[in-house]
């Protein structure tokens, strides 16, 4: 780029910061916007909060916002620029503010603060431990290669087109990523709620109990032990064993042996600690040895029932919106919701009297989960490649690569 100038953002633009202090919230009133309202190049007021007439004058005596300012995110998760295009209403808080005059172009700078450059140094370089931040000093000695206004204008023009192919593209495959995910729903629906002959109605409780897991001691958890402690958080929302990697926990003290789970042991999650996840089932794997840990309840069958019932047939009955909508009337709580064996054991179950059927029918649904999986893994793919291709387009655009190429093209 041609006309380059070695600045730092303090010389090139005004930059400032919103308030440090807490002034008192109420329930309506002015927005304050911090941090966590900056979301993907766009402001989010979804979870705003609101301070006074008083406080809002007060904080915008020195710190107010104007539309063409620029926004950045200045701790927790230190970036996400936005360029302020209506008229604002609102109040900043650990928010970077910075003020661009006619002789700038604000969304210039915004595509410069979300270039890897910058984001990985910032990142980098940020203070604390707990919750990482940027000072207003060390923005404003940030250092920039600001080209001509014109130039700045022609790099954004070729960035907008790009970004606007690549939005369009990625809208595109979430949109399929979507479609993924709801054909195997539709899917698994569509087996339970379209029974054919030869289905039988009872009530999990007359096939099987649910057995409460054991208190394990806290003073044995540890990082590394063959014993997998098995808890409400190896589960996923929509069924399914999770490895919580380096989050796993394992223990290595004296618990009854019942607790021991077998290979292929059915298990569903009593408690909701995520949203979704009351009434989630797992099978247990095959590569580590796992405990029963409280909060979950072990499906054990009725003796009756044992060589009659497929645990992979009731596994796919709990993933059903039926048997989660019945397991969130049985739940309790207000913050955390949970149930009991007692209150499941009460819900009606669909279950073909051929044991072969129950065992094809867990195959067929399992087959068209690992096809839709595949489909899945196609698109999240797609959306990285989108993702990288961004960065690397930012980061061809500081370095004078992409206007570079453009001019080659002309000539």
């Amino acid at each position: 780029m041609m006309g380059l100038q070695e600045l730092t953002l303090g010389e090139i633009y005004d930059v400032r910061d919103g308030t440090h202090d807490s002034p008192k919230y109420q329930d309506d009133g002015y927005p304050l916007v911090t941090s966590k309202n900056l979301k993907q190049g766009a402001l989010n007021l979804d979870k705003i909060k609101y301070i006074s007439e008083e406080d809002y004058l007060k904080i915008n005596e020195r710190s107010a916002v104007h539309m063409g300012d620029v926004l950045l995110a200045m701790i927790g998760t230190i970036g996400n620029p936005i360029v302020i295009e209506i008229e604002p209403n609102f109040a900043i808080k650990n928010v970077a503010l910075f003020k661009i005059s006619s002789e700038q172009n604000s969304r210039f700078l915004k595509y410069y603060l979300e270039s890897p450059f910058v984001t990985e140094k910032m990142t980098r370089e940020a203070k604390g431990t707990t919750q990482k931040f940027v000072g207003l000093g060390y923005l404003r000695s940030f250092p920039m290669l600001l080209p001509p206004l014109t130039e700045q204008k022609r790099i954004v023009a070729i960035l907008d087109q790009a970004f606007a192919e690549i939005d369009k593209a990625r809208a595109n495959a979430e949109q399929n990523l979507k479609n993924a995910r709801e054909l195997f729903e539709s899917y698994l629906q569509q087996i339970f709620s379209q029974r054919g002959e030869g289905w039988v109605e009872n009530t999990l409780g007359n096939i099987c109990s649910f057995k409460h897991g054991f208190a394990f001691k806290s003073e044995y958890f540890t990082k590394d032990s063959d014993l997998v402690l098995l808890t409400p958080g190896n589960f996923f929302e929509k069924g399914g064993y999770k490895d919580r990697g380096e989050k796993q926990k394992y223990y290595k003290g004296p618990f009854p042996e019942e607790f021991l789970l077998a290979k292929g042991s059915l298990l569903v999650a009593m408690t909701e600690q995520a949203a979704g996840l009351l009434g989630s089932p797992a099978l247990v794997p095959e590569n580590s040895i796992f405990l029963h840990n409280q909060r979950l309840g072990l499906v054990e069958l009725i003796p009756d029932f044992q060589e009659n019932v497929s645990l992979e047939f009731l596994f796919h009955f709990f993933n059903t919106n039926y048997f989660r909508a019945k397991v969130q009337k049985t739940a309790s709580g207000l913050k955390v919701r949970h149930t009991s064996p007692k209150k499941m054991q009460v819900i009606s179950v669909w279950i073909p009297e051929s044991r072969n059927e129950q065992d094809r029918i867990a195959r067929e649904i399992f087959k068209f989960k690992e096809k839709t999986i595949g489909l899945e893994r196609v698109y999240k793919q797609k959306l990285n490649q989108l993702d990288e291709l961004k960065k690397s387009i930012l980061q061809k655009a500081f370095t004078g690569e992409l206007t570079q190429n453009n001019h080659d093209a002309a000539a």
